[in-house]
């Protein structure tokens, strides 16, 4: 395990002389204003399908109680406003689905899309995924994991802030099962380079660049990096037994 993890909630964090502790992080909080559908679509869903921030400090926090049973677990890193993640949960009733994204208009989006294709196998969390992993997922237990279009940090000096490194790559492959697929997809070419570069020096990896993955859907995000003539590269690696 790292040295030193980092928090659950670290945009909550403070000094103690009350200012806000500056760390790196892999994604950035926007707005949190609701529109009329997805505040509807939040009240009528978020207590069933939504594990609150704070359920994670408690003694005693069970990942798979929230899903009511015990099933294969799949992890999406970033759902956005949810169209992946509803249509690939309806096609897979059969495992538990844990979204993890901060942007809480495109949790509460993803909610309607859930409750529409009749997917009630997803639960959402919108606390750090590093820390969500480490701390939530049992080591060799997790059969997928799925990161679509991660934020691509494109300027230079923000590289570090991309999520696809190597330490995390390791946690990754602690956490899956052997035989278990990483998938991940990108519209930027240099971001491509790097996780194909940092996931072909993971020992425990095998894959690479694959054709793009039918089961996901095109989503309205993936049209707009096809429309400013951006190609998209799926990657697939799994786990290496033994």
């Amino acid at each position: 395990m790292p040295d030193a993890l980092p928090p659950a909630r670290p945009h909550l964090q403070f000094t103690d002389d009350g200012r806000r502790l500056r760390q790196v992080l892999t994604y950035s909080r926007r707005g949190s204003r609701f529109t009329p559908s997805q505040q509807e679509s939040w009240d009528a869903h978020h207590e069933k399908w939504v594990i609150e921030d704070d359920a994670v400090d408690q003694a005693g926090f069970d990942l798979m109680e929230r899903f009511g049973r015990d099933a294969p677990l799949i992890i999406e890193i970033g759902s956005g406003i949810g169209e992946a993640t509803a249509a690939l949960a309806a096609a897979r009733p059969d495992h538990n689905i844990l979204a993890l994204e901060v942007w809480m208009p495109g949790v509460a989006h993803t909610l309607g899309l859930l409750h529409q294709a009749g997917a009630e196998n997803v639960r959402m969390l919108g606390v750090d995924a590093i820390w969500s992993l480490e701390n939530l997922v049992e080591p060799a237990s997790l059969s997928e994991l799925w990161t679509f279009f991660p934020d691509p940090w494109p300027k230079t000096k923000h590289h570090k802030r991309r999520l696809v490194t190597a330490s995390f790559a390791q946690l990754v492959v602690s956490r899956l099962r052997p035989g278990g697929t990483w998938r991940l997809a990108t519209d930027w070419a240099d971001y491509a380079d790097q996780m194909i570069a940092v996931l072909d020096a993971e020992p425990g990896l095998t894959g690479g660049r694959v054709e793009r993955w039918a089961d996901r859907p095109v989503t309205k995000f993936e049209r707009k990096g096809v429309a400013v003539d951006r190609d998209i590269v799926d990657l697939a690696y799994v786990v290496r037994s033994g």
